[in-house]
Parts: structure tokens; sequence; C-alpha cells
């Protein structure tokens, strides 16, 4: 007990973040939260404009660093050179956060196939294919935290974001988004399994209601309803979101591996009369 250390338990100062689906709603909150703590944070999303519009607003903010990477993770190839133009800039890479996705809603008799296809593509095999191809940048931040008789002092991490709808059975009508969530879910324990004997962690973030643009027309029509089930009583903010990241990536987190954390304010426990 003499080396225990509770000083700087959630410091991530000068780690290297890829944040996917980082210009905007969740994945904006956590590139917010790690900028704020002093890590350099790469955002990729489809949109360049966007990705340059928030790299210029959490530059701003400071401490840390905010760089741009547009990219169009549904395609293997963007995957590529995604990687390829990260590994040009950086040697190592700390925390990936697999935040990218797409929801899609709509009757049973209805629902079509391509809803299967974009979701699960992007949802779950992007986030094998990018956790695939940045294994050696991971490696690398697992290296540079330490290694000692084999024992990583600071893993690199892999953070998912998944949702609770792939832990229980939704009550609208989203069929391929809360099966892809449930595959990722399970994919990210998978990887803990296998990585966590390299220096690598993976773990999920099983996310209730936050304010984005993906959540906007529901939170409209059915916020007051969403709301009241949930027992804290409130939807998730920037600094839930931040903080969970931040807690699995700072050495607070670093002997979480393979768990599937609720932030949800309770709403899946809430009891049903």
């Amino acid at each position: 007990m003499a080396s225990f250390k509770v000083d700087n338990l959630f410091d991530v100062k000068g780690k290297v973040v890829l944040v996917t689906g980082g210009s905007r709603g969740v994945g904006k909150m956590i590139a917010t939260g790690f900028i704020k703590n002093g890590a350099k944070v790469y955002i990729s999303s489809r949109s360049a404009k966007d990705c340059a519009a928030t790299e210029k607003e959490l530059n701003a903010l400071g401490p840390g660093k905010c760089v741009s990477l547009p990219a169009d993770i549904q395609k293997l190839e963007e995957v590529e050179r995604l990687v390829k133009e990260l590994s040009a800039r950086e040697k190592a890479l700390h925390v990936l956060v697999n935040n990218a996705g797409a929801a899609w809603g709509d009757t049973l008799d209805d629902y079509p196939d391509a809803a299967w296809t974009k979701l699960l593509t992007l949802n779950l095999q992007r986030v094998f294919t990018l956790t695939q191809k940045s294994l050696p940048l991971l490696r690398a931040g697992a290296e540079q935290g330490g290694v000692s008789d084999g024992v990583y002092r600071d893993p690199a991490r892999i953070i998912n974001i998944g949702s609770v709808e792939g832990l229980v059975v939704p009550a609208h009508e989203t069929y391929a988004y809360s099966a892809s969530k449930a595959g990722l879910h399970h994919l990210s324990r998978n990887l803990a399994g296998r990585l966590g004997s390299e220096g690598i962690t993976s773990n999920t973030l099983a996310c209730g209601p936050f304010e984005s643009k993906m959540m906007a027309h529901t939170l409209r029509e059915q916020g007051e309803i969403i709301k009241a089930n949930i027992p804290l009583g409130r939807i998730g903010t920037p600094e839930d979101v931040a903080g969970a990241c931040i807690f699995l990536a700072s050495r607070a987190g670093a002997y979480v591996n393979g768990a599937t954390i609720q932030l949800d304010g309770g709403s899946i426990v809430r009891p049903k009369l």
C-alpha cells in the first residue's frame, strides 16, 4: 500500500485520442471533455465542413488540441485512409472512441433491407474494421504507458458507444439499430478478452437519451415522457458522457476491461408496475 496514489486519477493530459462521429452530438461532447482536460483529439465524420467548424470551436477552448480528419467510415477504403493519415501524424494512439453510428426506425412490416445493410455496416462492422486497422497505433500507445514484468501500467483504451436499446427490447421499432448495438456490446467484450494481454482494454458505454441530432425529433415529441421514465428525472448531459469516457481513459479506469456501463440514469432498471 506504500505506493498507493490517489492524485491525478482522472488525468488524460497529453493522450492522443480518436473520436469517430466527433463533429457533433455525443461525439462532440466526448471530444470536448478530452480537450478541456488537455488531450490531443482527432475528430472524424463524413462532413469535412462540420469537422473543420468543430476543430476551430474546440481549439478555442483548449488547453488540449483538436485536429480534423474527416472520413466516411461506412466505406472500407475510407477507414484505411483515416488510419494511414493518423499514422503519418502520430506514433501512438492512446484512446479510440468508436462513436460514429446511425439509427433507423420503421414498422416491422415496412422495415427496409437497406436499413440492415447500413446500420450493421456502420454501427458494428466498421467498429471492428477501424479497431483492427488501428491496432499498431494502440499497441504503441500501450507500450508508451509502460510495461513491467509483462504488466501494462497504462493500457491503451477502446471505448465503444453502445445503447441501452442493445440491452433491452426497445419500446419503439428500431430493429437494426438495437440489434447492431447488442452486437457491438458483445464485440467489445470479445476484443477485451483478446487484447487485454496486449495492454489494450475494451469497454462499452450503453447510453440512454442524450441531446443530439439523432435524438432531436424524439426528444421534441416525447421528451417529457422519456424523462418521466428515468429514475434520475432527466436526460444525459455532455458532462455525463465525457466524464464516463475520461474515467475509462484515465488511471481511474485502467483496471476496467470488458465492461458494459449503463449511462442512462437508471432507465432500464425503473420498476414497472
